[in-house]
């Protein structure tokens, strides 16, 4: 069979019978399709063989991006993931091919976690001009992005009528369509009242744009802000705040979790404001923001010299 029409199979499967969320299946169908970008339009399951995936990582590896010269280890066990993800479908289906197993992943470095101290904070949201729309806009989100956790994409994907803002809390549907709860604080919560109060507009979506566009339109998605313009947005109030280290989006979820963490919080509460599925993930914060390790440090070490 050829892998072309396989996959078309493969992703249908997906949102029929595994009920994937649209972006999943968007993202493998990149990810696969680059397999035949490498091969071409003829390649048959038959032929793929730890041979072909060898020079197929090369290829990947070799590609680049618009900012580097080639791809990460991450992207790339992407591409791998949802490959071995085909073959055990394949598998299922009878389809002669090689074994999902003998895919191996490439071992990645962990990431450094990257977040806001309070007096980094602090300058943050200090930087949007509040005197118009557009900057209580700005401060908004930048209050609910730290008082919140919520991914990027969960953030622009919000309409208005979600937020319940008596109650400070609303659900999100998360990665792998699971729901969870979000609370957010009070600060938050006066800003985004502040700035939903100024609205003229009858535009569903939480945060819009005030460029472009100008046309009415219902619906507002033609105006919904997009993840790239909130990185944007947070790289430049962290620019004209004074921060050297890379501030993004997920460096104020970060510092949601270390926030929780150094006050006390459990790591299993934390997974779950998070929305991770294994706690292993949360772990990552672990060695940044126990408090008990440096208080047994100071209580026990170089005891000779106090």
């Amino acid at each position: 069979m050829l892998f072309k029409k396989a996959k078309t199979d493969f992703l249908e499967y997906l949102e029929i019978e595994q009920n994937r969320s649209q972006k999943t299946i968007s993202n493998y169908d990149h990810y696969l399709t680059r397999l035949l970008d490498y091969s071409g339009e003829e390649l048959d399951v038959k032929d793929i063989d730890p041979e072909l995936i060898r020079k197929w990582r090369l290829w990947l590896n070799r590609i680049g991006t618009n900012t580097n010269d080639n791809l990460d280890s991450i992207t790339i066990n992407y591409h791998l993931i949802a490959l071995r993800s085909f073959l055990k479908y394949c598998a299922k289906r009878d389809i002669k091919t090689m074994a999902a197993e003998k895919i191996e992943l490439a071992r990645n470095k962990r990431k450094q976690i990257s977040f806001l101290n309070p007096e980094e904070l602090s300058r943050l949201f200090e930087q949007p001009d509040t005197k118009n729309l557009s900057g209580i806009r700005d401060r908004a989100i930048l209050e609910l992005l730290f008082s919140s956790g919520l991914r990027v994409s969960e953030l622009v994907s919000l309409n208005r009528e979600h937020v319940n803002m008596s109650r400070r809390e609303f659900m999100v549907r998360g990665k792998g369509e699971k729901d969870r709860p979000i609370f957010i604080s009070q600060d938050a919560a006066y800003w985004l009242k502040r700035y939903l109060d100024q609205r003229q507009d009858n535009s569903k979506p939480l945060f819009i744009r005030y460029y472009g566009n100008k046309k009415t339109d219902t619906t507002g998605d033609f105006s919904r802000l997009t993840p790239r313009s909130i990185q944007r947005l947070v790289s430049k109030y962290a620019k004209l705040a004074g921060i050297i280290k890379h501030v993004s989006p997920h460096s104020l979820r970060h510092s949601f979790a270390t926030d929780l963490l150094m006050n006390g919080a459990d790591l299993r509460s934390v997974q779950a404001l998070l929305g991770h599925s294994n706690i292993s993930t949360t772990q990552i914060y672990t060695h940044v923001t126990d408090p008990h390790l440096k208080a047994v440090h100071e209580k026990y070490h170089n005891k000779q010299h106090g």
